[in-house]
């Protein structure tokens, strides 16, 4: 296998760099660079090129494979961050033989490869990567720890149990078998079923922490809607007029609410209009916000408007500045009930991520639907008799094949390349 090099860190000028080298020939060209290697796995060296000219002095790890992020020998070169000296060691690094610089993900894949990582830490670690909010690094994390690749593994060694007390009755189906193994094959389909849907259950919700809540701001045109995104922003990030019919399309703030990542969207007034423009404007509104986890309404008590309004939904007054009792109403222009409409927000989007697990794509959710499919299918055919086992061995091999697809074992070559496309060079 090749070895391949990559800087590590961030792009551009900091005050340490990480270069990463990972292969067969990793010491090798570390030695090529600095002439040795520290005895503990740690020590400072100087970096010449292949001329002998000095480049920096730097930090030098070294992790023997196969106790290292990839399985491999690895060497890190820890050096000054800056551009100059980052690009010259790449640079002499390119010129030894037998090295390449690395794909995007490649460090990555060949921990999966070399069995250091499963492939639901695989997913794990971009999310990590990519995480902005308390709870996205929470989620990512636990991801990444191996939460679910273990819960897929007790699954299937329970079900590789269950397989085999089902195929001994199997063998054994002309002579007397002391113990009716039903029971005990029941029980363990149950507890994996229980568990399975249990997970499968919270993926939707795990999918709004990764990729973040939608929270749409609905109400008849000049009731503060654009004024109230503004307040909760922080920023001028909507136009605001005393003209009706301002907003013409739907703006988004990205934020972070009690850890979670909420997208706030400022929709057009609704209202009839001739205008076709604004029409087409209120057309969305009512699309997104249909659409959107959670809505706030700013209406007056008696106002109807086109939007369905759903059970935890959350319905304000308006301009609760002008008003002699401000109760149950709210401003961005004066910031009256916006803390409390936050809070309001913070709590039901917190309440809803309570039962999430670990599975948190939509690829984790298909592959454990379909291994409930088959489970669901062995209990069904189990209460058949024995002369249909035969029958419920092979729903329960099937099943196991879809888990052990779920952590990248077999069947997922398809995905790889997308997954590893959204990682950096050096990760």
């Amino acid at each position: 296998m090749d070895t391949i090099f990559a800087l590590a860190s961030a792009q551009g000028k900091a005050g340490v760099a990480v270069i990463r080298i990972s292969g067969p020939s990793a010491f090798t060209a570390c030695r090529a660079l600095c002439g040795s290697l520290p005895l503990s796995g740690k020590g400072l060296r100087r970096v010449r090129s292949g001329a002998g000219d000095a480049l920096d002095d730097a930090l030098i790890l070294t992790f023997a494979g196969p106790n290292s992020f990839t399985g491999e020998d690895v060497v890190e070169l820890h050096t000054h961050g800056s551009t100059a000296v980052v690009s010259s060691v790449l640079d002499a690094l390119g010129r030894q033989e037998d090295l390449r610089l690395a794909e995007a993900g490649e460090f990555t894949r060949r921990a999966l490869e070399n069995g250091r990582l499963d492939l639901t830490q695989v997913e794990g670690l971009a999310d990590l990567i990519d995480a902005e909010t308390e709870a996205q690094r929470r989620q990512a994390h636990a991801v990444l720890s191996g939460g679910l690749g273990q819960l897929a593994e007790r699954w299937r060694t329970d079900l590789i149990r269950a397989a085999s007390l089902i195929e001994v009755t199997i063998d054994f189906a002309d002579e007397e078998v002391p113990v009716d193994v039903t029971p005990e094959v029941r029980s363990l389909l149950a507890a994996v079923i229980a568990d399975i849907e249990k997970e499968t259950a919270g993926v939707t919700i795990a999918e709004r922490v990764r990729q973040g809540f939608e929270v749409a701001i609905v109400g008849a045109p000049n009731v503060g809607k654009s004024t109230l995104l503004n307040a909760l922003a922080g920023r001028e990030a909507a136009i605001t007029s005393e003209f009706a019919g301002t907003t013409r399309d739907v703006i988004e703030v990205r934020m972070d609410l009690a850890g979670l990542p909420v997208t706030l969207l400022d929709t057009a007034g609704l209202r009839q209009t001739d205008d076709h423009v604004e029409g087409i404007g209120v057309e969305r509104a009512i699309a997104r916000a249909s659409e959107a986890d959670l809505r706030v309404f700013i209406a007056e008590d008696e106002e109807v408007l086109d939007v369905e309004m759903q059970s935890e939904d959350i319905r304000l007054r308006p301009k609760a500045d002008l008003r002699p009792d401000p109760v149950g109403a709210v401003s961005g222009k004066s910031g009256i009930g916006v803390d409390e409409l936050i809070s309001h927000v913070s709590s039901v989007l917190s309440k809803r991520t309570q039962g999430i697990g670990v599975a948190t794509r939509k690829r984790h959710q298909e592959t454990m639907a379909s291994a409930l499919e088959r489970l669901r299918a062995a209990v069904t055919i189990l209460e058949s008799g024995p002369e249909f086992y035969d029958i419920v061995a092979e729903d329960m091999r099937s099943a196991i094949r879809h888990l052990e697809a779920l952590v990248g074992r077999i069947g997922v070559e398809n995905l790889l390349d997308e997954i590893f496309s959204s990682f950096c060079l050096g990760k």
